[in-house]
């Protein structure tokens, strides 16, 4: 089993910010693989496929960003989800908009649904796809960039960056390995 799991804040409100760029991802995977996103008791929408006879589980926690541990950790436990067989997608604000990095463990880095998913595995040791967008503007706050949409600037470079781990994240599913995947990706 996997199970990738998109960072973001739910609600129409934060639908297009940065900080909902997981959301996006397992939104695009939902759809390439046709699974429906179904609410459950664990605070989170969860949709379902098969590939290649093993069961791939995409997540989204309703939980708002800093609180998203306490949606995923519980769901992991009740369906015997292991820390190997997660991935977690998010947005990185030390990587430059249009680039992405692959990661097998590490630490939160400042992102506060990461330590909230660190505090709730008790555990750094699971994959992730970072996606980046940049650092606030000068005279911009933190809260403020991670929680606006993509400027025209920006757009074409999220778009790419949104593919790219898009892409990354269907290799890793079909290839059935990390390593090779963050080979492939990482540049």
């Amino acid at each position: 089993m996997k199970m990738i799991v998109g960072l973001g804040n739910p609600g129409k409100k934060y639908e297009k910010t940065k900080h909902n760029v997981g959301f996006m991802v397992v939104d695009e995977l939902a759809k390439e693989y046709q699974a429906t996103f179904q609410k459950n008791p664990f605070e989170a929408e969860v949709a379902t496929f098969f590939l290649n006879g093993e069961k791939v589980l995409l997540v989204k926690p309703q939980t708002y960003m800093n609180e998203s541990g306490r949606a995923v950790g519980p769901l992991m436990t009740y369906l015997g989800v292991y820390p190997e067989e997660l991935v977690v997608i998010y947005d990185d604000l030390d990587l430059a908009a249009g680039k992405i990095r692959l990661r097998q463990k590490g630490s939160a880095g400042g992102h506060n649904g990461m330590k909230s998913l660190i505090a709730h595995l008790g555990t750094q040791e699971f994959k992730r796809i970072k996606i980046g967008i940049d650092r606030p503007k000068k005279g911009t706050t933190v809260v403020n960039h991670v929680l606006s949409p993509f400027s025209k600037e920006e757009t074409p470079l999220m778009e790419e960056s949104l593919h790219k781990a898009w892409q990354a994240t269907i290799d890793y599913l079909t290839q059935a390995d990390f390593i090779a995947t963050m080979n492939r990706f990482n540049g």
